[in-house]
């Protein structure tokens, strides 16, 4: 029977805490509940978290979530009285993110959103934890040739078997693996189909959009895009992600929500962008479209709007200056005001 004394603070598990958005949401946490922050490093950093070691109510645990976690055999975490105490909250984030390694990472995918999600669940059955799946924006297939913004009752088309099908077929799966863990356990569960995000920490030259503009942008090198004039994707920051997850632990919103930026940026128009803040010497290329790095849908968000009370507000002028800060930081460069 799943324990809910609270002694003082919950006891929160972040799975897939140490990647780029992981780790965000662990900074937010930590700042009113003991967080355990799971992760195995196959696309997390332990930068990420550094900071957070010293805190006496947060606790890193190394472990691939795909094979079965018991939380009461670890001596690290008798300081969190799991076995009187149990879990409050899951947010279950573990998946590879890299679209340089993306082919290398495959299986691991795969294997992350099914046996990995599953074990997550488990562990929230187990605890009758409230539960949050950050699903994707892919699970709705290919961008229209309109500009239609996609609603979460929108069916999407992805073909099973092609080369990025472990990604986009995989979150599918994982989101039946939540929606039908609600339906015969009752499970506190809800999933947040994200568009793309973008902000501090993401890891340079993994073949993310931004930070590697910033990078390229900063070196004086080429920036570039990978695909035509007319590529186009909304941006997200991060700090809006963290407080739609926080507002929606908090709702009863069973059913998957859109959360990401409706508004669509022209990707040369960005990179221009870019150039222009840094003063930099770049010029803009055009190379061949990217598997993992396509042009995604944009969202409709009025569900969140309505129901959790969510806007993003920063805007990408300050989401970018808040990057490119980060960025300059990791490459020991001085910011310049």
């Amino acid at each position: 029977m799943a324990k809910k004394a609270i002694f003082d603070k919950k006891n929160v598990l972040v799975i897939g805490g140490a990647g780029f958005i992981g780790s965000h949401l662990c900074d937010e946490l930590i700042k009113n509940s003991k967080v355990i922050c799971l992760d195995n490093f196959i696309t997390g950093d332990e930068r990420n978290i550094d900071h957070l070691l010293a805190e006496a109510n947060f606790e890193f645990i190394k472990h691939d979530i795909s094979q079965p976690l018991d939380l009461t055999n670890l001596p690290e975490l008798q300081k969190f009285k799991i076995e009187f105490q149990g879990v409050q909250e899951i947010y279950q984030l573990a998946c590879p993110t890299s679209p340089k390694n993306f082919d290398q990472n495959k299986i691991a995918t795969l294997m992350a959103l099914s046996a990995g999600v599953k074990n997550s669940l488990d562990l929230a059955k187990k605890y009758d934890a409230k539960f949050i799946y950050f699903s994707s924006s892919v699970i709705y297939g290919p961008r229209p040739r309109t500009n239609i913004k996609t609603k979460e009752s929108d069916l999407g088309q992805v073909d099973p078997i092609s080369w990025r099908s472990s990604y986009d077929e995989g979150k599918r799966f994982a989101e039946a693996l939540v929606a039908n863990y609600q339906q015969v356990y009752h499970l506190n569960a809800g999933i947040m189909r994200l568009f793309r995000v973008y902000g501090p920490r993401m890891k340079l030259n993994e073949g993310h959009l931004i930070p590697d503009f910033i990078n390229n942008a900063l070196d004086n090198k080429d920036l570039i895009i990978p695909g035509d004039k007319s590529f186009a994707s909304s941006f997200c920051y991060v700090s809006d992600v963290i407080d739609a997850a926080l507002k929606l632990i908090e709702s009863d919103i069973a059913e998957p929500v859109n959360i990401g930026s409706d508004i669509d940026i022209n990707l040369t128009a960005l990179a221009q962008m870019i150039i222009d803040k840094l003063n930099s010497n770049s010029k803009i290329k055009y190379n061949v479209r990217h598997l993992f790095i396509s042009e995604l849908r944009l969202p409709d968000i009025t569900k969140a709007r309505n129901e959790l009370g969510w806007l993003p507000i920063v805007t990408l002028d300050k989401g970018l200056a808040k990057t490119i800060d980060d960025l300059r930081a990791s490459k020991g460069l001085k910011t310049v005001i």
